[in-house]
């Protein structure tokens, strides 16, 4: 059932009130928007509501949805009127039903600042003059804003129309190369500092579809590279304000969202459902899992990666001769041997330029331009603006194993098989309850910096974790690492030494703290 409408003629709002009505819910809120008489000094006569129907809707749909799981609201609904409304006539309806009322008038409030900060929904004032001007709808107080600080939007003088010019004047792009992108769909895993240009960059070209995964949430430290998000967003899901940015940005483009790492079980399918597939992270298991899912389904992806003031590029044809990511490097590295922003450091426009690298392959593949370097590593050195490229011999690769597409699948029922070892505990308490003993797998460092929240655990450096496989004799083990990467690949190596008892807590200490 929709929880999101746009009606053109009156709300029946004791029927809307009805359909939140629900045996759990001790509270109900609804918010009324109405019609005044007057705007910023000047006498209104009525107003005109004009939609982008099919993206306001979505949007909506999503802004209600993301109400109820944040407050935790047994239902809610809102409905906005189009077309044009005469001075005391009702322009938007929300509801909400709850347990208790505070739940119900946080979540109105949220649905009601929402709406009118993403929908592609525009107004249009008429005056007692005769006058008529386009408004912005945009200027709302938002929960999560800091006391004081204000957006400034400026105001649609008609409902929003892209202008394509610039690059359809190019002789390649053209009105033929944009029909094209407006197509085209293109999966985009990773919102941080590379996927942020990538986003940004194919919104304003005019893909057609772009999905985006990305399980993270906003940190104060991503602020320096990740340049799409505000200070005020820290805390929220990436995927989502991922999202409202392209909404903002060209609210033609379709977004689809996974706030959930693909894995194993549903990356083939997932990326079935795209023309391209741009991998924009910084864990080397989320590229192999990209690179095998690419081969398996027939699915072009684009890499990249990044070390300090360096980074690589490689573009994935998924085609029969073509080289993978296994080609390069068959066997996955641990992620001491990578580094990441977080252990080595980076310089903000590091990744802001591999990823527009990224987002100019990935028009150029869509276009159907030349991609003389397609089959190569790509160095760029971003100290001496040196950019090399090193020949991948995909007969020296998987060929010699049966192929890239035999290799991948071999490699995807392997993850399926240890997709058990990571565990997800909302506390580290929860797994001492349920009879694991935690190892802490960080750096003598981290641990000083950052200290385990609980007391008790044994240290054991992930790099010695092999070695040290005979202290895991007794009990059940949960191994913990900042980010979930560096206990998973432990635990993978000593499922690998004959130990079965040892897992992984899903996320690491990072999913921890994530706020309620």
């Amino acid at each position: 059932m929709s929880r999101f409408e746009l009606f053109s003629t009156v709300v029946d709002t004791n029927g809307q009130r009805d359909r939140l009505r629900h045996p759990a819910s001790g509270g109900y809120c609804a918010f009324e928007g109405w019609v005044r008489n007057s705007n910023e000094g000047r006498e209104v006569d009525g107003l005109s509501y004009e939609a982008y129907a099919e993206l306001a809707i979505a949007e909506g749909e999503r802004i209600v949805a993301e109400a109820i799981e944040r407050y935790g609201v047994t239902d809610a609904r809102c409905v906005h009127r189009t077309g044009d409304l005469k001075i005391g006539d009702m322009a938007v309806w929300v509801g909400a039903s709850a347990p208790h009322r505070d739940e119900a008038f946080r979540a109105c409030r949220y649905i009601i600042d929402e709406i009118k900060h993403r929908l592609p929904i525009w107004k249009k004032e008429h005056y007692v003059t005769g006058e008529s001007d386009w408004v912005a709808c945009t200027h709302v107080y938002r929960e999560h804003e800091h006391e004081g600080h204000q957006h400034h939007h400026h105001a649609h003088a008609a409902p929003f129309v892209p202008d394509y010019s610039r690059q359809t004047r190019l002789r390649e792009v053209g009105e033929a190369g944009q029909a094209k992108l407006a197509a085209s769909r293109v999966l985009v895993i990773g919102a941080g500092g590379l996927g942020c240009p990538v986003i940004s960059y194919l919104a304003g070209a005019g893909i057609g579809t772009l999905g985006i995964v990305d399980g993270d949430r906003l940190d104060a430290s991503n602020l320096h590279r990740q340049t799409m998000y505000d200070a005020q967003d820290i805390g929220e899901l990436k995927a989502e304000l991922a999202s409202r940015r392209v909404a903002a940005l060209n609210p033609t483009v379709q977004v689809q969202v996974w706030t959930q790492p693909l894995d194993a079980g549903n990356a083939v399918d997932v990326f079935r459902q795209f023309d391209l597939v741009i991998e924009c992270t910084d864990d080397m298991r989320s590229r192999y899992l990209s690179s095998d899912a690419a081969v398996i389904s027939g699915t072009p992806l684009i890499l990249a990666s990044i070390y300090q003031y360096e980074g690589q590029l490689q573009f994935v044809a998924a085609k029969p001769g073509a080289p993978c990511l296994r080609c390069l490097w068959p066997q996955e590295p641990s992620p001491e041997s990578v580094g990441s922003c977080v252990l080595s450091g980076v310089l903000g426009p590091v990744p802001g330029v591999l990823g527009a690298m990224q987002a100019n392959e990935a028009l150029k593949y869509l276009l159907g331009l030349p991609q003389p370097h397609a089959g190569a590593l790509s160095l760029v050195n971003l100290i001496d603006l040196s950019i090399q490229h090193l020949p991948i011999d995909a007969a020296g690769g998987c060929a010699a194993h049966g192929g890239c597409v035999e290799v991948a699948r071999r490699a995807l029922a392997r993850s399926v098989d240890e997709r058990e070892i990571d565990l997800v505990f909302d506390r580290l308490d929860d797994a001492i309850a349920a009879g694991y003993r935690l190892v802490d797998v960080r750096e003598a460092d981290e641990l000083v910096s950052d200290p385990m929240p609980v007391a008790g655990a044994m240290h054991v450096p992930s790099a010695q974790v092999a070695e040290r496989a005979g202290e895991f004799i007794d009990g059940r083990y949960l191994l913990v690492c900042a980010s979930g990467r560096r206990s998973g690949h432990a635990a993978r190596l000593l499922r690998g030494e004959g130990v079965q008892n040892v897992y992984s807590l899903a996320g690491g200490l990072h999913a921890l703290r994530v706020p309620g």
